[in-house]
């Protein structure tokens, strides 16, 4: 019998850009050379933080729906918008409110959105991109339909598709990412491993030493970043986005984080997570990080954090005042965009509905 012989050998790289002191590690991307160029991207996190905050308290109060928290993880949202273009297609989950900001939907949007209305999903701008999506890993199929949309349009444009940790183990997830590897479509497939899929923790969702690896048996690179360095995240979808614009196919990024609040408002993680795993990753949240780094380049101080705490509540509490005065959608709005030409039962359903019986 002839001795075995190894046919392929797949490494996954790992890339981290600022360290959990905020210090530099290596020689930063041509982007963050600067340290000024990285305050939008502190801005855009502080502002991500502010109205997430502001949506806990709105729904605990009766006033907005279940709503998902992205305390901890405003450096993936933020870093993949940050690479995208206006011409590349946003497929976003339900904890990305930071790249829906970024790309120009605005916080009364989001808000109308998790209060129940449905015209939050009716973007003023980024008209292209797609809705927040709910059930888990339903999405990342509509991702793959869209990148192919793109590849037939040319142009070199790309599809984004966030999802957690939780959506790799779903069967859209591996028929999406399959397709995507066969027909090298121009998607970048990012994977916010926050620990949790609701109270399931990592280590019993997948024996995989790593959710980047996933992309190897569809065909193509997967990649591992800190997820809490806006930098580094950056930094992969800056390249991920370049393979897909030239015709080189897909990649998955799995971006390391920790999700520090519940997985909505309408769970309790003291159920199944001990408190004290939840103190010890909060020194390696996002914000500290950037801003210990900034302060020590000089671009940054206490009372540029002040200031930009208040603008921020500012345009915050402006949204919520929008949102609360919204009135109600009409009562017809529940049957008007459901077909281009509503057929007659609807038509029935509808006409009942408006004189007063049931749908």
């Amino acid at each position: 019998m002839e001795a075995d012989e190894t046919v392929a050998r797949f490494e996954i790289p790992y890339r981290r850009c600022l360290d959990l002191e905020g210090n530099a590690v290596g020689a930063l991307p041509a982007f963050a050379r600067d340290a000024k160029d990285l305050l939008p991207l502190y801005r855009a996190m502080v502002r991500a933080r502010a109205l997430d905050a502001r949506a806990v308290t709105l729904q605990r109060a009766g006033q907005l729906g279940t709503y998902a928290s992205a305390l901890g993880q405003e450096a993936i949202a933020v870093g993949v918008a940050s690479a995208m273009t206006s011409r590349d297609v946003l497929v976003p989950s339900f904890r990305e409110h930071g790249a829906q900001l970024l790309r120009g939907v605005t916080p009364l949007e989001i808000l109308l959105f998790w209060g129940g209305d449905e015209r939050g999903c009716d973007f003023a701008a980024a008209r292209e991109d797609f809705p927040v999506c709910i059930p888990v890993g339903s999405h990342v199929p509509h991702a793959a339909g869209v990148a192919l949309a793109l590849q037939l349009r040319g142009g070199a444009r790309a599809a984004v598709c966030l999802l957690g940790d939780g959506a790799t183990s779903k069967g859209d997830f591996y028929e999406a990412i399959n397709l995507a590897g066969v027909w090298r479509l121009p998607a970048v497939f990012v994977v916010a491993n926050n620990g949790w899929a609701i109270s399931v923790p990592r280590a019993t969702q997948s024996a995989t030493a790593t959710l980047a690896q996933k992309a190897i048996a569809a065909g193509f690179p997967g990649v591992q970043v800190d997820g809490n360095d806006v930098v580094a995240v950056r930094d992969a979808t800056d390249a991920a986005l370049a393979r897909a614009r030239a015709g080189e196919g897909p990649t998955l990024i799995e971006a390391l984080t920790y999700r520090l609040a519940d997985h909505t408002t309408a769970d309790d993680a003291r159920r199944y997570r001990d408190p004290a795993e939840v103190e010890r990753h909060r020194h390696a949240e996002p914000l500290r990080r950037l801003r210990v780094y900034l302060a020590s380049a000089g671009v940054w101080g206490a009372s540029d954090d002040e200031a930009l705490a208040a603008e921020c509540e500012a345009e915050v509490e402006a949204a919520v005042e929008a949102y609360l005065a919204t009135p109600p959608a009409a009562r017809e709005e529940i049957f008007a965009h459901l077909h281009e030409r509503l057929p007659a039962p609807l038509v029935e359903q509808r006409d009942r509905f408006l004189a007063g019986g049931a749908p």
